[in-house]
């Protein structure tokens, strides 16, 4: 029996609202009205600017993986377990749960786990027969036929689905005394295993979860790390959108898990591609303006927002940036509706659902708040629901373990509505590039606290971006340019104010070196985002620095790199593009009395999409309009201009 999204969003609810019964401490958290420790804005702005000379290495992870403990990957088959998502980051091979072996080119150098908080584990629970729940014959018999596999274990779910919809859930998974403990159980083993993995200096595994908030489809859902070890995150439990939807809520609860452990946690928003306008409103989730209060806490909670996934891309829209013609990357399919395709997308939603126009609305409701919300820096991943962080093309396995490689998944539908999602729109992508002192905890939390970090579509482009109004032209030909970039200015993230000499332009400092292993560079671009004298929102892209020896045509665009991709291998060959692309560039459009952001965009030559191995691998007939070459990328963290 097939399971539709929908049916696998209920299974996800039931469970949910199951074990949400029994989460008195973070309904404890949700109602304290201790104030959080909300840094001002102003504060954010001195971390980030913080000169820094230390040596910074370049660690590469992801921060949205789920396991078999999430119950919708449960419910599409997922049995990999945590510890087999770990030992797989950490680049062994493990055997997927469709029986592929499975192992990445290269290690990741961190990972966090965010499995579901709503329901967490309790689907595997059900399956492996935990005697607190065999008591009830319903459930003992689900046990079995979900140990079956297969169509019986489908058909368990979709009973557990109809005993909730129809209130009729089995007594025993309705006893907060059973579930509750359960739910603890399973927590702070996962726990307990992610503690075990974790190795300073050599693989940082990090304690999170996901906060699935979901507005009638509209998706709201964050990651939530912890900086800390199981001593302090087991002090409390995961705060499950269950007890509430509104962000507000979590932000009070990730403050009384500071005030209650002494540690730190953070939140990062995601998919708000897929929010029909909400992730980026100018009001929050009850209509009200955005206040200097909210604003406070929005930049104090979620220092960046996580641009790129699986499931699609939410930097920009060719309906919102008409004049960039790289905007579209990972638009189709995400763009027809919301999460479960419950509310079609009309054109004035997306301003509220692409990261480039929340940083131009950050800018907007700073000048009325004085707090930018959105001051995000970027980073991505993957959001993969089989606990294997794929990020490559040519080693894909899907979204879910019902999407792991064959020769139909490029061409599977959704069935969410009559206008479907198709496979071939999931990407595979992205993971976050850190740029931190060490591999930690630590040293990783507050590199993304500082956000100093940046997202890219898959490969592992190093990209360097600092700002100043010192850097010369030759600064981008010395060997120490990182020493010069820390000297005279801040990296990606940071914050310039008003120069010395008013007639003075910004200028920054990029560096883009291509994967060691993947493919050219085809340019690398400024997007510029301001607020004019106006009040207008504005935004630029500007070619800065390019592959090949090309010039402008008369129109004053740059010519396209070219295509060296072979669908019948499918193969690229790095005979266009460039393997490093470096330079100095300066404003000319800069007005001192205007504010502004800046972030970089650092795209490759095409190379085959994942759907083109599928191809020729397994022979896969794709459907009509089926996009078989991409320009992969990554994107920078701004550096914010501040007028004074």
């Amino acid at each position: 029996m097939p399971l539709t999204f929908k049916t696998i969003a209920l299974l996800t609810v039931a469970t949910a609202i199951l074990v949400a019964c029994s989460d008195t401490e973070l309904n404890q958290s949700t109602t304290d009205k201790t104030p959080p420790v909300a840094k001002t804005d102003a504060t954010a702005t001195e971390v980030a600017t913080v000169p820094r000379t230390e040596t910074r290495q370049l660690l590469w992870g992801d921060t949205h993986l789920h396991t078999t403990n999430s119950a919708d990957a449960f419910a599409f088959g997922a049995r990999l377990t945590p510890e087999d998502a770990l030992r797989f980051a950490r680049g062994q091979q493990v055997i997927s749960t469709t029986g592929i072996p499975a192992v990445l080119d290269r290690p990741l150098d961190f990972l966090m786990i965010a499995d579901h908080g709503e329901g967490l584990g309790i689907s595997r629970q059900i399956m492996e027969g935990n005697p607190a729940l065999m008591t009830d014959p319903t459930v003992a018999r689900w046990s079995g036929m979900m140990q079956e596999g297969g169509d019986a274990s489908a058909q368990a779910a979709m009973e557990l689905i109809s005993r909730f919809a129809a209130g009729k859930m089995p007594e025993v998974l309705r006893d907060r005394a059973v579930v509750g403990p359960i739910f603890r159980s399973v927590w702070e083993a996962h726990n307990k295993t992610v503690d075990s993995y974790n190795e300073p200096g050599a693989f940082t595994a990090f304690i999170g979860y996901e906060y699935t908030a979901l507005d009638i489809g509209d998706n709201l859902h964050r990651v939530v790390m912890f900086r800390d070890g199981a001593d302090k995150a087991n002090q409390v439990l995961p705060f499950p959108a269950t007890v509430s939807i509104n962000p507000e809520d979590l932000w009070n609860a990730l403050s009384a898990y500071e005030t209650k452990t002494g540690g730190q946690i953070l939140a990062i928003p995601h998919n708000s591609n897929l929010s029909n306008g909400q992730m980026f409103a100018f009001s929050d989730i009850e209509g009200n303006p955005i206040d200097a209060d909210y604003a406070a806490k929005s930049a104090r909670w979620e220092p960046v927002v996580e641009v790129t996934q699986i499931k699609g891309d939410s930097e920009s829209h060719p309906f919102l940036s008409p004049n960039d013609e790289f905007a579209s990357y990972g638009d189709a399919g995400w763009e027809l509706g919301n999460l479960d395709m419950s509310g079609r997308k009309t054109p004035d939603m997306f301003a509220g659902e692409y990261v480039r126009e929340a940083l131009k609305r950050g800018l907007e409701l700073e000048n009325k708040t004085g707090i930018n919300p959105f001051k995000y820096g970027l980073i991505g991943s993957t959001n993969s629901h089989t606990a294997l962080a794929t990020g490559d093309e040519s080693n894909f396995f899907g979204k879910h373990s019902d999407g792991e490689p064959s020769a139909e998944r490029a061409s599977k539908g959704d069935g969410l509505s009559e206008v479907s999602r198709m496979g071939w729109h999931y990407l595979a992508g992205g993971y976050a590039a850190v740029w931190a002192k060490s591999n930690t905890r630590e040293d990783i939390f507050d590199a993304i606290m500082a956000k100093e970090v940046y997202a890219t579509t898959g490969p592992r482009i190093a990209l360097r971006m600092f700002g100043s109004w010192e850097f010369s032209d030759t600064d981008a030909q010395a060997s120490n340019f990182v020493d010069i970039g820390y000297e005279k200015g801040v990296p990606m993230g940071g914050d310039l104010s008003n120069p010395q000499d008013k007639n003075k332009a910004p200028t920054f400092l990029i560096n883009a070196l291509k994967d060691p292993i993947g493919a050219n560079l085809d340019r690398v671009q400024v997007i510029k985002g301001w607020r004019d004298k106006d009040g207008a929102l504005q935004e630029k892209i500007y070619d800065v620095a390019w592959s090949d020896d090309r010039t402008f045509d008369a129109s004053g665009k740059l010519p396209a790199v070219g295509n060296s991709v072979d669908l019948s291998s499918p193969s690229f060959e790095n005979s266009i593009g460039d393997a490093e692309l470096r330079t100095v560039w300066t404003d000319p459009d800069f007005d001192p009395d205007v504010p502004a952001f800046y972030y970089t965009r650092a795209i490759e030559i095409p190379t085959p999409r994942w759907n083109a191995y599928d191809a020729v691998r397994y022979g896969a007939k794709m459907p009509e309009g089926a996009v078989m070459v991409t320009q992969e990328r990554a994107y920078s963290s701004p550096i914010w201009y501040h007028p004074k």
